[in-house]
């Protein structure tokens, strides 16, 4: 079935009205998306939960790697870069990942110290007994970086916490 005009109706171009804006989304529309960088209000790279975790991850196995091939064992080389590497990722972690620093950075200190810590005999077994006696003789250095992880992202949360409510005021 066709449509068809009448020929007493002269034909119009009426304009279809566009949907409404509010003035807050206009407003936005006019800002550039990505603002030109400027020297310093630049906001850091922000790392999230999954990639502090790789980042924790590949920093320890590499220095569990080099303080095994160097030193024979697990030391104070891979004590001391987990630790650096906690701080440098409770410190770029998203606010909204916060508790992966903390959590992440124990996890991959056990599995270096899986990979290259002591052995205390042959098969699966000695290597989890090992894994125990490096738990227990390097403790300091995983409560270390730990505490320094877990400071870090509870002093980030105030501090997070405390200008939200600011902003809010």
């Amino acid at each position: 079935m066709e449509y068809r005009r009448s020929s007493t109706q002269p034909e119009r171009n009426v304009a279809v009205p566009k949907p409404a804006r509010s003035p807050e989304a206009a407003s936005r529309s006019r800002q550039p998306r990505f603002p030109a960088p400027s020297g310093g209000g630049r906001s850091p790279q922000r790392l999230t939960a999954v990639g502090c975790g790789v980042l924790v991850l590949a920093v320890t196995l590499t220095a569990g790697a080099l303080d095994s091939l160097l030193f024979g064992s697990s030391g104070w080389l891979l004590g001391l870069a987990y630790v650096a590497v906690c701080f440098h990722a409770s410190v770029r972690v998203r606010s909204t990942d916060l508790a992966a620093a903390p959590i992440s950075g124990p996890i991959c200190f056990a599995i270096a110290l899986f990979f290259f810590g002591r052995a205390a005999g042959d098969g699966w077994s000695g290597h989890v007994i090992g894994l125990a006696e490096s738990l227990a003789l390097d403790a300091g250095w995983l409560f270390a970086g730990t505490a320094l992880s877990v400071m870090i992202a509870v002093a980030r949360h105030f501090s997070l916490t405390r200008a939200r409510r600011k902003g809010a005021q």
